[in-house]
C-alpha cells in the first residue's frame, strides 16, 4: 500500500493546561516527520501573539515546517502584513490564508473597514511579496455562506489564481464527498493539490457539532454506530477504524497526502498513522 505524506494541525494555547496538551501533541507526533504543521488562528485574532509564539516555538524546537494561518478577521491591511513580515523575519516560509470566522458574538463575517475584504485580497497582497508558500481552505461540501457547492469551486480556482500552491479541506466523514469535489476541481481548471482534511473522532457528540458548524454531512450510519458503540464502550476502537477506514480509501483513490485536525489530542492521530504505515522509523515517501 502507498504510504501518505501527513501534515497535523494545532491550535495555540490559551491555559496552562493547555500549554501542555499542546507540548505533549508536538511531541508525540514530531517523530513522524510531517511535511508541514499548522498553527491556527483565533477568531478576531484573539490569539494572534499566541499563534506566533507556537510557530515559532515550534520550529525552533522541534525542527518542523510550520505553516501559521493568517486571517483577515477584525484586523487593517498594513497590521496583518505586519504580522506576515515578523513571521517572515522569524524564518516562516508557509502561510494558510484564510478569509477567518465571525469574532463570538457576530453572525457573519464583515471585513474591517482598512482591511482585506476577502481571502483573495489577502492572498493577492501575501503573494507579492515572494515571501511565503499560501495554502488555502477548501470545501468538499459547501461552506456555509457559499450559494452552493459550484460557487465553492469557482471561488477556489480564484484563490489559487491569485497566487495560493495548494488547499486544504475541511474534515468530511465519506470519501466519495472528497472524491466528487476533486472531480469538479479539476473540471475547473485547478491543477494545484488538493490536501484532504482528516478530523480523527475523540468525541463523537464533539464532532457533530462541529460539523454542524462548518456545513458537513452527518452519515446516519456513522452516528448509529457511534451510537451504538457508546453503549459497550468501544468508542475508541470504533474511531480507529474509522478513522483509518477513510484514510485507507482517500489512498487508494490517489491521494498521496493527508491533513490531521489533530485538536492538540495526538494519541488517536498518531494510533491512524502508524496502522497506515507511517512511524518514525519510516520515510514518508511513496512507496509500491
Amino acid at each position: 500500500m502507498t504510504i501518505p505524506r501527513v501534515s497535523f494541525e494545532f491550535f495555540p494555547p490559551q491555559t496552562l493546561d493547555a500549554s501542555f496538551r499542546l507540548w505533549e501533541t508536538v511531541q508525540v507526533l514530531a517523530p513522524l516527520k510531517p511535511s508541514f504543521a499548522s498553527v491556527t488562528y483565533g477568531a478576531g485574532g484573539t490569539t494572534r501573539k499566541l499563534t506566533h509564539d507556537a510557530v515559532t516555538t515550534i520550529g525552533k524546537n522541534y525542527g518542523l515546517n510550520v505553516a501559521a494561518h493568517l486571517t483577515c478577521v477584525d484586523a487593517t491591511r498594513s497590521e496583518t502584513l505586519e504580522i506576515a513580515a515578523a513571521y517572515a523575519e522569524a524564518g516562516v516560509t508557509e502561510i494558510v490564508a484564510l478569509r477567518g470566522d465571525a469574532p463570538k458574538g457576530v453572525d457573519r463575517f464583515a471585513p474591517h473597514p482598512d482591511g482585506f475584504a476577502s481571502s483573495v485580497d489577502l492572498i493577492e497582497a501575501l503573494a507579492k511579496t515572494g515571501k511565503f508558500k499560501l495554502r488555502v481552505g477548501a470545501y468538499p461540501e459547501a461552506h456555509p455562506d457559499a450559494a452552493n457547492a459550484a460557487a465553492d469551486v469557482t471561488y477556489l480556482k480564484r484563490k489559487i489564481d491569485a497566487g495560493a500552491t495548494s488547499a486544504i479541506t475541511q474534515f468530511f466523514f465519506d470519501a466519495d464527498t472528497f472524491f466528487r469535489f476533486r472531480d469538479a476541481c479539476q473540471a475547473a481548471g485547478i491543477t494545484a493539490p488538493i490536501i484532504p482534511g482528516i478530523l480523527p473522532i475523540q468525541n463523537w457528540d464533539a464532532a457533530k457539532r462541529f460539523a454542524a458548524r462548518c456545513g458537513t454531512k452527518v452519515p446516519a450510519r456513522l452516528d448509529e454506530a457511534f451510537t451504538m458503540a457508546a453503549r459497550d464502550n468501544r468508542t475508541d476502537l470504533l474511531a480507529l477504524t474509522q478513522c483509518t477506514g477513510l484514510c485507507d480509501r482517500l489512498i487508494i483513490g490517489g491521494v498521496e497526502d493527508l491533513h490531521f485536525y489533530t485538536l492538540n489530542r495526538p494519541h488517536l492521530t498518531r494510533d491512524v498513522c502508524h496502522t497506515l504505515g507511517i512511524t518514525p522509523d519510516v520515510a514518508l515517501e511513496k512507496v509500491a
